[in-house]
């Protein structure tokens, strides 16, 4: 995942929003979006499980990898990759800056 200098920065949530070492939620621009903070840094992914339609955020967060609350398939948090079946495909992942406690995402136009 690498930033696009061509899509604007949005306001997410404000950092301390975010649980450590813990998975939410939250609604940008009509898109459901899992934040995960790891070891300090912030991740963002799609919410919704590529294998069934599970919501991310009621999964359970370990390391860096979060597991689909339905099927315990498991995504890396940091690039959305797959790393356990049933998982095939990957997570949609954005790119995230902080700034003045607040977290911005990249998203698509």
């Amino acid at each position: 995942m690498t930033t696009d200098s061509s899509l604007p920065w949005t306001d997410a949530t404000a950092l301390d929003d975010v649980p450590d070492d813990d998975v939410t939620s939250v609604e940008v621009d009509g898109l459901d979006i899992a934040l995960y903070k790891v070891e300090g840094s912030v991740y963002a992914t799609d919410n919704i499980c590529t294998h069934g339609h599970a919501r991310l955020c009621d999964g359970f967060l370990e390391g860096h990898e979060i597991e689909c609350p339905l099927h315990q398939g498991k995504f890396d948090v940091r690039d959305g990759s797959p790393t356990c079946a049933p998982v095939t495909e990957a997570l949609r992942s954005y790119p995230v800056r902080i700034e003045n406690g607040r977290v911005f995402l990249q998203l698509p136009v």
